[in-house]
């Protein structure tokens, strides 16, 4: 089974990450996608952060897809960084084969996660191409360390099957949503 692992704060949820889902789901040729909301992303200030259970019931929500399964797991487990997480899914389901996606704006502070290099060994990566990161990715920190084991965007079929490292850089739809957007027009009494 192909499973591609989407973690974020999603504080909020939209449309935009609907569209990577989609998006990655039919060009990764995934079987399922896990949405891991994750309790707080350690590199980001966590006062305008919405209660997990909140941003779960909002995932669910939005992503009702019996393809996509949304959890806050990574709370109940106590796992705080990435790495921890993909290592005990990989250990628990040896018999998956994962995928981690993120967006292009995580790959440009990739090199500031946690044992980011671990990640990378791990299993392959998809990373998925957003607003205002599109040139600035490619040519990032962490891009550029791994960039021999970047994989043809043809080719991305085939990445959940690729021993890690490997990684493909995907283009296509975008959205111009972000949550510090929403959250910050929410803050100004626009709800949208």
């Amino acid at each position: 089974m192909r499973i591609g692992l989407f973690g974020g704060s999603f504080n909020p949820i939209h449309e935009g990450h609907a569209l990577v889902i989609e998006e990655t789901l039919r060009r990764l040729d995934l079987d399922m996608i896990w949405v891991l909301v994750t309790p707080g992303n350690p590199l980001k200030d966590h006062k305008e952060l919405a209660p997990l259970a909140e941003r779960v019931i909002a995932a669910r929500k939005l992503l009702n897809n019996p393809r996509v399964r949304v959890t806050g797991f990574e709370a109940a487990h106590g796992f705080t960084y990435t790495w921890q997480t993909l290592r005990f899914l990989t250990t628990a389901l040896p018999d998956r084969r994962f995928v981690w996606i993120m967006g292009a704006d995580n790959l440009v502070d990739f090199h500031r996660w946690q044992r980011w290099r671990d990640i990378a060994e791990m299993l392959p990566m998809a990373v998925y191409v957003r607003p205002g990161s599109g040139r600035r990715a490619p040519v990032s920190q962490a891009a550029s360390a791994l960039s021999r084991y970047r994989v043809d965007e043809d080719d991305a079929t085939r990445l959940a099957l690729l021993p890690p490292p490997a990684w493909v850089y995907l283009h296509g739809r975008q959205s111009p949503l972000s949550s510090s957007a929403i959250r910050a027009r929410r803050q100004h009494g626009n709800p949208k």
